[in-house]
């Protein structure tokens, strides 16, 4: 009972959270593009031109944004298109509880989804609190995973991360910095 009320207290504080920053507190990382229709795929079939991202053999190439160093590629959501930093170092792809707000309002996160309170340390060595969730759908190009474990980090402007709970789904990935290229396996 204890659990199921806490619960039910963070999707409160993710809707407030949400409502009192409005569209301004979103993740700088997380610049928002509408999905585009009918863009769930499942692995083997290509999506539709204009879409950076190709299959060969296999293989989904998804076209990264460079930034100071810093990698992004474009990810769906739970049908919700998001920029997220390409980060080997994180263990679980992380979003926001602006994200997480939007999710829970369109209905593409519900209260089964909410799991309990997860510690995490993030690369200053600060250890924070997060709440563990499930997303039903991960797509990276014209790859859907299903039921992957993420993080919502209490904070609005946290920035959007891929890590290795979508990471290590895939074979091997390889970066091409030339072509400004992830390949995902």
């Amino acid at each position: 009972m204890n659990s199921l009320h806490n619960k039910i207290l963070l999707v409160i504080t993710l809707c407030l959270s949400f409502m009192l920053t409005g569209c301004s507190g979103c993740s700088k990382s997380g610049l928002r593009e509408k999905p585009n229709e009918g863009s769930y795929s499942s692995n083997n079939h290509s999506r539709s031109s204009g879409e950076n991202s190709r299959n060969s053999q296999g293989k989904t190439i998804v076209k990264m944004e460079n930034n100071n160093g810093v990698k992004y590629i474009w990810v769906e959501i739970n049908g919700l298109k998001l920029k997220f930093i390409f980060d080997t170092g994180a263990s679980s792809i992380c979003i926001s509880s602006a994200e997480a707000s939007v999710l829970y309002r369109q209905g593409t996160l519900q209260k089964s989804d909410i799991f309990d309170i997860q510690y995490f340390q993030d690369a200053t060595g600060t250890i924070s609190a997060g709440t563990k969730i499930k997303l039903n759908t991960v797509q990276i190009g014209d790859r859907t995973l299903y039921n992957i474990e993420g993080i919502v980090i209490d904070n609005t402007q946290a920035p959007l991360l891929l890590g290795q709970s979508v990471l290590e789904k895939f074979g091997k990935i390889s970066i091409d910095n030339t072509r400004a290229e992830i390949t995902f396996e």
